[in-house]
């Protein structure tokens, strides 16, 4: 048996929405317009190719108070009114949208009725209420909140008491993995037959869930790979201008890593399932700043402790930025940072590396310049940081969700709320150490020690980001 929900509710309520996001699905149509769907459609939920579950939308109430005065008399005769009633409704044009949504309940499906909790309760929502009632089937409300208001909450509370098993207060365009989760677990409540059953299904999906989370830390681990390990060359032309060289050659290599950033993006994209629709970030987010703008150095780098702590460690150069800002691109954090670590180590030993013909750490070659790959493990620190802003950022944004140019949920502006590595410990940067050396060896994440070590806190990393939030 696999369960069905059918979502029901008043047109305009948000129950598409509410589809969309519990099935992970953003093929469901979502549309301001009110009876925009006229029939049900089944979204099954699948997960390691098996079907665990299916949601049905079905069309909005369209007459409430008539299906009502029909059912009430028909749940004199018979056992199973709503299949008596859609029998009836065959032959009554007027009542197909009616009769259409009622389908699954005569199936067996359990019910989730969505209402949109910032309005004021109606009689129209009683006697919908009430034909669920009289349906007999396991049911439970969602008080899909559109607008952040309270004003109506309890009275809609002590209605839902009177007809549903459950209800739960549930923001379909808002909705994280944890509290789909929840809502999933709530649904076990509903009726006593299908616990079983439905606990089945949550372990099936915290364990699809782990899953991924487990192929996404070898995606950003691939990626960090690849960018730390990159390399590009060119040969100086006669009468070529050095300057000028390396200035073309770190466009290039900026443009290599953010072609290599947005295919790791998208490779997390499509694997929390967002397929469709092309969201845009956050306004403010730093995802739409420059790989190596001051701002995502300043918020995403290693912090002053880490760098001493890292400086300390040695292996990994730090102070790469010095290199960069010698070209004049602005990075005076980077300067500062490099200082900082040099002044445990060979940057106060009396080297002028702004003297020094190098570029992103490296030296010229004769009449070639090079550049990668990266000496400084502050690079490593702030690509991590920007694909970890991606993956909470992916995770949160709800199936339901459709305000992709006018989402105003700009992401934090703290360090803290945005560099998910600031409080690591000395540990941890070793870990990082190990994992950035490993790379520039040419040793893959699967290669080495350090590569596994790497993968296992990166893996803790995206399970602590899912249960936060």
């Amino acid at each position: 048996m696999i369960p069905e929900f059918a979502i029901i509710g008043h047109p305009n309520e948000g129950k598409s929405s509410v589809l969309s996001t519990l099935a992970e699905d953003d093929s469901v149509r979502v549309s301001p317009t009110p009876g925009e769907t006229t029939e049900c459609r089944t979204f099954p939920v699948v997960i390691d190719g098996r079907e665990l579950l299916r949601f049905t939308d079905t069309p909005g109430f369209q007459n409430p108070g008539r299906v009502l005065s029909e059912l009430r008399e028909l749940s004199r005769h018979t056992p199973d009114p709503v299949t008596a009633f859609r029998e009836k409704a065959a032959v009554n044009p007027e009542l197909r949208e009616d009769r259409e949504l009622l389908a699954p309940l005569s199936r067996g499906a359990g019910i989730i009725y969505v209402v949109d909790g910032s309005r004021p309760l109606r009689n129209v929502d009683r006697a919908e209420m009430e034909i669920l009632r009289l349906s007999g089937k396991p049911r439970m409300a969602i008080i899909n909140c559109k607008e952040e208001s309270e004003v109506h909450l309890e009275e809609w509370k002590n209605e839902f008491r009177k007809h549903f098993n459950s209800y739960r207060i549930f923001n379909a365009h808002r909705a994280t993995y944890a509290e789909r989760i929840l809502l999933l677990e709530a649904l076990k409540s509903i009726d006593q037959d299908w616990q079983e059953l439905l606990s089945q299904i949550v372990s099936a999906f915290r364990h699809d869930w782990a899953a991924r989370n487990e192929r996404c830390s070898d995606i950003i681990g691939e990626f960090l790979g690849d960018s730390i390990s990159l390399q590009m060359s060119q040969k100086l032309g006669a009468g070529e201008d050095e300057q000028q060289c390396r200035e073309k050659l770190f466009t290039a290599y900026r443009k290599r890593l953010a072609q290599q950033e947005e295919k790791a993006h998208q490779q997390i994209r499509v694997l929390f399932k967002h397929n469709i629709f092309n969201y845009q970030l956050p306004p403010h987010s730093l995802l739409r700043e420059d790989i190596f703008s001051d701002r995502t150095w300043q918020l995403l780098g290693l912090t002053r402790k880490q760098v001493i702590i890292a400086g300390g460690l040695g292996g990994a150069a730090l102070g790469a930025g010095v290199d960069v800002a010698a070209l004049g691109h602005g990075l005076g954090m980077f300067t500062l940072f490099g200082t900082l670590a040099g002044g445990l180590g060979a940057l106060f030993g009396g080297e002028n590396l702004l003297g020094k013909a190098q570029f992103l750490g490296l030296p010229l070659a004769g009449e070639t310049v090079q550049i990668g790959p990266a000496k400084s493990i502050d690079l490593l620190f702030i690509l991590l940081n920007r694909t970890l802003l991606y993956y909470r950022h992916t995770i949160n944004w709800a199936h339901g969700r459709r305000d992709y140019q006018t989402a105003e949920n700009a992401a934090p502006t703290s360090r803290t709320q945005q560099n998910f590595t600031s409080a690591w410990s000395g540990h941890n940067i070793t870990i990082c150490q190990d994992f950035f050396k490993a790379a520039i060896a040419g040793k893959s994440q699967d290669e080495s020690e350090a590569g596994q070590k790497f993968r296992q806190l990166l893996l803790t990393t995206l399970q602590e980001i899912s249960e936060s939030e």
